[in-house]
C-alpha cells in the first residue's frame, strides 16, 4: 500500500497537478491583503467586510504564504519532484555510459526504413556508413552478427538531459525561493535629506522577515541621504529619480555612492532601493516664554503622484516647563500651489511656488496611551473626544507665520525631500537567478532537440557483386521523422558513392607508338 502511495506521489503527473496547486494557491495571496507586507490594510479589510474578513483568517488568507495548507502542497512538491527526478537521472546517467542496442531482426518493418545498394564488399561499405553518421554527431558501435556485419547509433542525449536539467532547476529554484523567505528580510523606511538610518528592524516604518532571523542576523550597515533629485519630462512625468547617499558600518568610515530605481546598492547580498519620493515640510515654533523649535519637520505622504499633493502631521509632545498642553499640526502640502474655490491644490510635481495648508492643536496626543498610532497622521479619536481642540488654521508661503491665541507662533521655515528606501537581504537571489537561466537552457534543450537511432545491416547481394544496406531509423520529438529519414539516406547514397569512387580503379590510359 504505502509503495503504490509512493509511486503515485513521485510520478510526474503528480508533480504536475502540484505545481498547478501551488500556482492556484498563491492567486489569494494577491488579491487580498497580507499580513507580513501590510497590516495596516488587513485591519482596514476588516473594518470594510466585519463579516466575511474572520472567515477568510481562519483560512489563512490573510497569511497564505505562511499558511499550513500552501506549506503541506509546497512539501509534498518537493518530495514529488525528488522522488521523480532523481531516478530519472541516475537512470539517464546509465544510459550515458550504454552503448546503442543491436539493431532490430526485420529492420524494414520499422516505419523508417529503406535499402541501399552500393558495389562496395559489406565491410567498407558499413564503414562510409559510420564516417557519415560520426559526421553528424552519432555515437556508432559495430557488430558481427549470425545476419552480416551491423552498426547501431545513437545521438540526441541532451534532450533528456535537457528534460532533467529543467526538472532539477525547478527544484532548485523553489528551494531558492524557500531560502529566500526562511532567511531573509525586508525593511522599508522614509528618510529626509540630512538623515540616515541603521539596519535595526526598530528604525523602519514597515518590516518583514523570515521565521529563522534572528534580530542579530542584521547586517551592520548605516545609510545617510545627503541629497534627493527628482527630473520630470515636459508633461510632468518623472524621467529619474536619484538619491546621493553615504553608507558604512557603524562608527566605520563612510563611502559616497549614487542610488536610483534600477540601480541599487549592492553590497553583500544586501540591496538598498529607492522605491519613491515626496517633501518634508518644516516649521519654527515660537512658543511664549522663550522656548523654540528651530525648523522641525515631519514627512508628508503623497496623495497624488502626479502633482505630489502631500499630507502629514507634526507633533511637539514636550514644549517645555510651564506648558500642560501639547501642540500638533496637521497639513497639506503642495510643491507648486494654487488656490482653487478657496482651497489650496498642487498643479505641477516641482517645487516651484511651496505652499502648505496646516491646522494647529492644543491638548493631549495620546503617545503616552500604549495604542499604536502613525507618526504620519494625528489619531482621530483624540479629536472627537475633545482630547485636542483646533486653535488655528492658515495657508503658508515659505515665511509666513500662523499666530495662535496663546502667543504660539508657528512659521513656515522651508521643506525638505525625502527617499522612500527599501532594504532588502534575500540569500536565495543569486541561487534563484542561476536556477532561472539554467531552467530556460533544459526547456530549450527539451523542446530543440531529437532523440535519434540509425541502425544499418550490411548483407552481400544476391548476384556476388556488391552490398545491400538495410537501413532504418527511430526518432522521437522534433516533428516529422520520415523527411529526416529520407535525408539521411540521400546523404547516405552520395556518402556509399563517394565511397566506391575512391576505390575503383583507374582507367587504363592508351599509349602511343
Amino acid at each position: 500500500m504505502l509503495l503504490r502511495w509512493w509511486r503515485r506521489l513521485t510520478a510526474m503527473r503528480t508533480a504536475i497537478i502540484l505545481l498547478f496547486l501551488l500556482a492556484l494557491a498563491a492567486v489569494p495571496g494577491s488579491l487580498l491583503p497580507q499580513r507580513s507586507l501590510s497590516r495596516n490594510a488587513v485591519t482596514r479589510y476588516f473594518a470594510d467586510h466585519p463579516d466575511l474578513a474572520p472567515v477568510l483568517d481562519r483560512l489563512y488568507l490573510f497569511d497564505v504564504f505562511s499558511s499550513p495548507w500552501f506549506a503541506a502542497v509546497y512539501l509534498l512538491l518537493f518530495i514529488s519532484l525528488i522522488g521523480c527526478v532523481i531516478p530519472r537521472a541516475l537512470e539517464h546517467f546509465r544510459a550515458l555510459r550504454t552503448p546503442p542496442p543491436p539493431a532490430p531482426r526485420n529492420l524494414l518493418r520499422l516505419p523508417d526504413s529503406g535499402r541501399l545498394d552500393s558495389p562496395l564488399a559489406p565491410a567498407p561499405a558499413l564503414d562510409a556508413v559510420e564516417e557519415e553518421l560520426r559526421v553528424r554527431r552519432f555515437r556508432v558501435v559495430r557488430r558481427e552478427t549470425a545476419r552480416g556485419p551491423e552498426l547501431s547509433a545513437e545521438k540526441g542525449y541532451l534532450k533528456e538531459t535537457g528534460n532533467l536539467l529543467f526538472h532539477l532547476s525547478l527544484l532548485a529554484l523553489l528551494l531558492g525561493l524557500a531560502g529566500g523567505k526562511l532567511w531573509g528580510y525586508e525593511g522599508s523606511i522614509l528618510v529626509t535629506e540630512g538623515q540616515g538610518f541603521c539596519n535595526t528592524f526598530q528604525q523602519y516604518d514597515t518590516y518583514s522577515s523570515g521565521p529563522l532571523v534572528d534580530s542579530d542576523d542584521l547586517s551592520s550597515l548605516c545609510v545617510d541621504l545627503d541629497q534627493f533629485r527628482a527630473e520630470y519630462e515636459e508633461n510632468l512625468t518623472a524621467s529619474s529619480f536619484t538619491a546621493d547617499i553615504r553608507y558604512g558600518e557603524p562608527n566605520g568610515e563612510d563611502r559616497a555612492t549614487t542610488i536610483g530605481v534600477n540601480d541599487p546598492l549592492r553590497i553583500d547580498g544586501d540591496r538598498v532601493y529607492v522605491t519613491g519620493h515626496g517633501f518634508t515640510p518644516c516649521f519654527t515654533v515660537q512658543i511664549p516664554g522663550g522656548s523654540s523649535f528651530d525648523d522641525v519637520c515631519a514627512p508628508f505622504l503623497p496623495t497624488d503622484q502626479t502633482t505630489l499633493a502631500s499630507e502629514g502631521a507634526l507633533k511637539l509632545p514636550d514644549l517645555g516647563a510651564g506648558q500642560d498642553d501639547q501642540l500638533a499640526i496637521e497639513g497639506f502640502f503642495a510643491p507648486t500651489g494654487l488656490m482653487q474655490g478657496g482651497l489650496l491644490t498642487s498643479i505641477d510635481p516641482r517645487p516651484l511656488a511651496p505652499q502648505v495648508a496646516i491646522i494647529a492643536y492644543q491638548g493631549y496626543l495620546g503617545l503616552d496611551s500604549g495604542l499604536p498610532q502613525s507618526v504620519y497622521s494625528l489619531d482621530a479619536t483624540q479629536i472627537e473626544r475633545g482630547r485636542l481642540t483646533e486653535v488655528g488654521a492658515a495657508n503658508l508661503s515659505v515665511g509666513e507665520t500662523l499666530d495662535l491665541p496663546d502667543g504660539t507662533q508657528v512659521t513656515f521655515s522651508g521643506y525638505k525631500e525625502f527617499a522612500a528606501l527599501q532594504y532588502s537581504h534575500d540569500p536565495g537571489q543569486l541561487w534563484v537567478l542561476g536556477s532561472a537561466i539554467a531552467l530556460l537552457a533544459g526547456l530549450l534543450g527539451l523542446l530543440l532537440l531529437r532523440r535519434e537511432r540509425v541502425f544499418a545491416r550490411a548483407e552481400a547481394a544476391a548476384d556476388g557483386g556488391g552490398t545491400v544496406l538495410s537501413l532504418a531509423s527511430l526518432t522521437r520529438g522534433g516533428g516529422e521523422s520520415r523527411p529526416r529519414f529520407t535525408a539521411l539516406s540521400d546523404d547516405l547514397r552520395d556518402a556509399l558513392a563517394t565511397a566506391a569512387s575512391r576505390t575503383a580503379p583507374d582507367p587504363e590510359v592508351p599509349s602511343r607508338d
